[in-house]
């Protein structure tokens, strides 16, 4: 069974995206920044909407993924807030200067998120050397990846997924992000050979996923089975 998950920058697109089949949102805010943390006010509130799977975002800010420790201390909180509001996954990504994962407070914080499901996001396509770091994520028992293959988008960095999901070998999960959408959805498929995808869904520079691109792409990967 192929995936496919929304990102939701507000209330309305996660509403859209549930009624549309969406089968798992990623819940944020500011899609002009790429998504941050959304507050626990609205994280509250969204998860007593829907009832589809929800991972919520944990970026304390726009700009790099090297937090200071007080930030650091923003991230910790925020994952002890969903776990206790029973959302079903988190999703964040930390870097060393150096553009290697931060390896000691990524696992502190997978070990402290369990057992929700744990994403490393889109950081993972600014490492120098991807399946050294891919090995990293393994070890510490995250559960996905979040990739567009360490391109702008998906399409262009197709081969690097596939090769991330054959390194892999089953022990962990790549989902295939960045600039997905119903018009590109089946050749990605067949360039990856992945069983996730994640979209915004947002077309015809709209801040609200659309209903029908969602109902579309849910059709092609139900063809693609």
């Amino acid at each position: 069974m192929k995936t496919l998950e929304i990102a939701c920058f507000n209330f309305e697109s996660a509403i859209l995206a549930s009624s549309a089949g969406a089968d798992r949102i990623e819940f944020c805010n500011n899609y002009k920044v790429g998504g941050v943390t959304p507050t626990e006010n609205e994280i509250e509130i969204i998860k007593n909407k829907i009832s589809i799977p929800i991972f919520v975002m944990i970026r304390p800010r726009a700009g790099n993924f090297i937090y200071t420790e007080k930030e650091f201390d923003r991230m910790k909180f925020e994952i002890e807030f969903c776990k206790s509001h029973k959302i079903d996954g988190v999703v964040f990504g930390m870097l060393e200067d150096n553009f290697s994962i931060d390896f000691e407070k990524t696992k502190y914080l997978t070990e402290i998120a369990k057992p929700m499901s744990v994403t490393f996001h889109r950081a993972f396509d600014l490492v120098q050397n991807p399946f050294h770091e891919l090995e990293k994520l393994i070890s510490i028992g995250v559960d996905r990846i979040l990739t567009s293959g360490l391109s702008d988008n998906a399409f262009d960095g197709g081969s690097f997924i596939k090769r991330f999901i054959d390194e892999s070998g089953g022990l962990i999960k790549i989902v295939v992000g960045g600039g997905v959408r119903s018009s590109n959805l089946k050749i990605i498929s067949e360039l990856t050979n992945a069983n996730e995808f994640h979209s915004s869904a947002l077309i015809n520079n709209s801040d609200l996923a659309d209903e029908n691109e969602i109902k579309i792409m849910k059709e092609i990967l139900k063809n693609l089975i």
